[in-house]
C-alpha cells in the first residue's frame, strides 16, 4: 500500500468494512475465534462426567482436572483476545502516531506467537490424556466432545501460526516516510516565498549619482606646447 505505515494507510481515512472484512487477517482472526469456542464449549458443556465409583464430577480427559481447566482457560482466552484485536485492527488507521502503530503490531505479534505455543502444549497435552483416559460409560459419553476439543486445538495450531507470520509482515513493513514526506510537500508548497520588490519601470534621476571623480581630463598637458613649421 502506498503511503502505508505499518500495513495501514494514512490517519484519519475512511472506513470500509467491506474491504475491512475481506482481509486476510480479518478472516484469520474470525476463523480463530470459531476454533476458540470449539475448544472451551465442548470441555465446559461435556467435558465433566459422572465418576464410576460415586455422584462426583470427573474431567473426561483421563480423569485430569486440570486438562479440563488448561482447555477452558485456552479457548476462552483466545475467544476474548480474537475479539479485542478484531477491534483494534478497525480502529488502527485511525491511530495518527507511528510508536502507537508500532506498539500495537509488537503486541499483536508477541501475543500470536505466544498462543501459537499455549494452542501447540494445549494440543499434545489433551491428546496424551485422551489416550490414558480409560473406556467407560461417561468417556463414551463425551468422547465427542473430548475428540473435537483436541481436533480444534489442532486447528487453532494453524490459524494462529498464521497470524503471527501476518503480523510479523506488517512489522516488516514498517513506515513509508513518502506518507510524511507529502504532507511536508504539501504544506511547504502552499507557502509563498517573499519576492523581490517591483518597480515603476521608470527610473528617476535621482537614482543616478555623479561619477567620484568630477575633474575633467585635460587633452594636452601642461608646459606642451605643438612645435610650429
Amino acid at each position: 500500500m502506498e503511503g502505508a505505515s505499518f500495513g495501514a494507510g494514512r490517519a484519519g481515512a475512511a472506513f470500509d468494512p467491506v474491504s475491512f472484512a475481506k482481509r486476510p487477517q480479518t478472516l484469520l482472526r474470525a476463523v480463530s475465534w470459531v476454533f476458540s469456542i470449539a475448544v472451551f464449549g465442548p470441555i465446559v458443556n461435556e467435558g465433566y462426567v459422572n465418576a464410576d465409583s460415586g455422584p462426583e464430577l470427573r474431567c473426561v480427559f483421563n480423569g485430569n482436572a486440570g486438562a479440563c481447566r488448561f482447555g477452558i482457560v485456552l479457548g476462552l482466552g483466545a475467544f476474548i483476545a480474537c475479539a479485542a484485536f478484531l477491534l483494534l485492527d478497525a480502529r488502527f488507521q485511525q491511530i495518527s502516531s507511528v510508536r502507537d502503530r508500532r506498539r500495537a503490531v509488537l503486541l499483536d505479534l508477541g501475543f500470536s506467537g505466544v498462543w501459537s505455543f499455549l494452542w501447540f502444549v494445549g494440543f499434545c497435552f489433551l491428546t496424551n490424556q485422551w489416550q490414558r483416559t480409560a473406556p467407560g460409560p461417561g468417556t463414551a459419553q463425551a468422547g465427542d466432545a473430548a475428540r473435537a476439543a483436541i481436533a480444534f486445538s489442532f486447528f487453532s495450531i494453524l490459524s494462529w501460526v498464521a497470524l503471527t507470520v501476518k503480523a510479523l509482515q506488517r512489522f516488516r513493513l514498517g513506515t513509508d516516510m513518502s506518507l510524511f514526506a507529502t504532507d511536508q510537500l504539501g504544506a511547504g508548497a502552499a507557502q509563498a516565498y517573499p519576492g523581490y520588490p517591483v518597480g515603476s519601470g521608470v527610473e528617476g534621476t535621482e537614482t543616478y549619482q555623479s561619477p567620484p571623480f568630477t575633474e575633467t581630463l585635460d587633452t594636452s598637458p601642461k608646459g606642451y606646447q605643438v612645435p610650429a613649421y
